[in-house]
């Protein structure tokens, strides 16, 4: 009762309070009452458990195995190889006091293993060749190379030739052509096959059991035996050095063409070969034999030996190339500027990074700071008098050179091309600044053919005199640094020049249709021959037909007859009679008359 009292007494007192404290949390409590019906579900929750290290190293593994690496990103610098079993100087020493002939027997199983081929002297049974395997084993022959001597490993047991077979099976010409047979492409225009011991099909002392063509660009020789003399040519640059660059760098081409194959670690073995012959080769060997064959691979149909290519031209412009890159800028610009409108992305990204190394090699430190400016109206046209004016702002001091001319001209001769007249003006003022220091006629020859006509166009129809003006003074300082008396002169020598690279296109267009006509008519020619052959084959068919079936007939004829004659006769063939049996017949025999 004391209990119920008190109670009553408190309710009134407290009741407004709790009240208010509990309005909304018992509204919400009441709407989500009304809303349960029969098909209402509780989800619960559960607390999660706090990861161990394992799946927490499982988890990141399987997340990074499972994202893929963008097609035609840059991939990092391979380690370098190590070798297996001759990492120790014991081995070598070994190797060094074997006779001549076991000595090749140890370079032809380790060749073998490169080549993914089982050795000829194993004593433990072989195993599936991986990458990792045949980088030892090449690891290992540039280690005996490098002990025995080059001339002895490469020369005298064969492992050039057989490192040229695998990968120039049809010739060095064959390299970066396409599959048409039409096709005159490739590295038939710049092939010097002196450096090469053989370019033939020959039959190889080791016998490569799995000859097959391995992806759709018509090579006859493994994928595995192809990774693993890239892996060797990979492995003599890193370990010999300079001693190997005489028979590995004449091969940079077959290391290109092997970054289009269908396989992965074929192509990635390829890059990392590529890369290592261009980077650790000598500077001196850039404009004779790295260049050439990087300009011929950018003609290659497939945009993986393009974007190698541009990739490979680019490290060698930020390394130690960039004097020797800087001195062939008039050629290289042309070429990389093709394929910056590559249909590939990853090539046109590579084109314009490209463009970028090489063009910062110029050793002309006015043009410096606007060669970011240029490089980008190169590769983005619209943007053309933006560097136009990011050049007005240049002060030229230093002497103007073939190089510093290849990368402003292009740029200037499309700003003379610009529609409005202001735009037209700055490229003149450039033009003239410039032409005033160049140091030579002939460094600004090849470009003349580029900008006289152009500013003679903008001398004719400009439409303001003050502007005409500039324009005519353009004109005139870069006919006098062309070498030319008179503008009419100049153009004359444009015009002479035009005509002739318009006669020796000519004639190179003659010439491939001589050279198609031929080859037509050798094929027209051997295809009458096949038909002639093939109508003499069926016409002998037919005949042999003919008499087959008269024999058959005749042989029929016969048995018929005989047949008939066996009929009409009464005497069986032992001469007896058929219907009484004797030789004789008897009087009452129905035959006997």
């Amino acid at each position: 009762s004391f209990l119920i009292h008190f109670s009553g007494f408190l309710c009134p007192l407290l009741s407004p309070v709790l009240s208010s404290l509990t309005t909304k949390k018992h509204t919400l409590t009441l709407l989500t009452m009304a809303s349960i019906t029969a098909k209402t579900t509780v989800r619960m929750t559960q607390k999660k458990k706090a990861p161990s290290k394992m799946s927490k190293m499982s988890s990141t593994k399987s997340k990074s195995s499972a994202t893929p690496r963008n097609k035609g990103t840059k991939r990092g610098t391979a380690p370098k190889l190590q070798p297996k079993l001759y990492a120790k100087d014991e081995r070598l020493q070994q190797l060094l006091e074997y006779t001549e002939e076991k000595q090749r027997d140890q370079i032809t199983d380790l060749l073998r293993n490169a080549f993914g081929e089982p050795s000829f002297h194993r004593e433990t049974p072989h195993t599936a060749s991986d990458t990792r395997s045949r980088s030892f084993a090449a690891a290992d022959i540039a280690a005996a190379a490098q002990a025995l001597g080059l001339p002895k490993v490469l020369k005298t047991f064969g492992v050039l030739g057989e490192l040229e077979r695998m990968l120039i099976p049809n010739g060095i010409a064959a390299v970066f052509a396409s599959n048409d047979a039409k096709s005159n492409g490739g590295m038939r225009r710049i092939v010097s096959t002196n450096s090469l011991i053989s370019l033939q099909n020959s039959e190889s002392s080791f016998g490569m059991s799995n000859l097959s063509v391995s992806d759709g660009r018509m090579k006859s020789t493994p994928a595995n035996a192809r990774e693993g003399a890239l892996l060797i040519l990979r492995a003599l640059m890193e370990r010999v050095g300079a001693g190997a660059e005489p028979f590995c760098v004449p091969l940079l081409a077959a290391a290109l063409d092997e970054c289009g194959s269908s396989s992965s670690s074929l192509r990635e073995t390829a890059e990392d070969t590529s890369r290592t012959l261009c980077t650790l080769s000598s500077p001196h060997a850039t404009t004779t034999l790295l260049c050439p064959v990087l300009f011929a691979a950018l003609d290659s149909p497939e945009w993986r030996v393009k974007f190698n290519a541009l990739s490979r031209l680019t490290e060698m412009a930020e390394g130690a190339h960039k004097l020797q890159i800087s001195g062939i800028l008039p050629a290289l610009i042309p070429l990389v500027t093709q394929e910056v409108w590559d249909t590939k992305p990853q090539v046109t990204k590579a084109a314009g990074a490209c463009l970028m190394a090489t063009c910062m090699t110029n050793i002309n430190p006015d043009v410096a700071p606007a060669v970011p400016a240029v490089v980008h109206a190169i590769c983005k046209p619209s943007d053309t008098h933006k560097a136009v004016e990011e050049l007005m702002s240049t002060t030229f001091v230093s002497d103007v050179d073939a190089s510093t001319l290849a990368i402003l001209c292009p740029v200037l001769s499309r700003g003379l091309r610009e529609k409005q007249a202001l735009h037209k003006r700055s490229a003149c003022i450039v033009i003239q600044n410039m032409s005033r220091l160049v140091n030579s006629p002939a460094a600004v020859e090849p470009f003349g053919p580029l900008l006289v006509p152009d500013l003679k166009k903008v001398v004719e129809n400009v439409q303001f005199d003050e502007m005409r003006d500039v324009a005519l003074a353009a004109l005139q300082t870069l006919t006098k640094a062309l070498g030319h008396a008179s503008v009419e002169e100049a153009m004359a020598s444009v015009m002479a020049e035009e005509q002739r690279i318009v006669e020796e296109e000519q004639q190179r267009i003659e010439e491939e249709r001589e050279i198609e006509a031929a080859r037509e008519e050798a094929s027209r020619i051997k295809e009458e021959e096949e038909r002639k052959q093939w109508k003499e084959a069926m016409e002998a068919q037919r005949l042999l037909e003919k008499i087959a079936e008269q024999e058959a007939s005749d042989l029929k004829k016969k048995e018929r007859l005989a047949r008939e004659k066996s009929h009409a006769s009464t005497k069986n063939d032992k001469g007896k009679c058929q219907g009484c049996g004797l030789k004789k017949c008897r009087k009452d025999c129905l035959f006997r008359n």
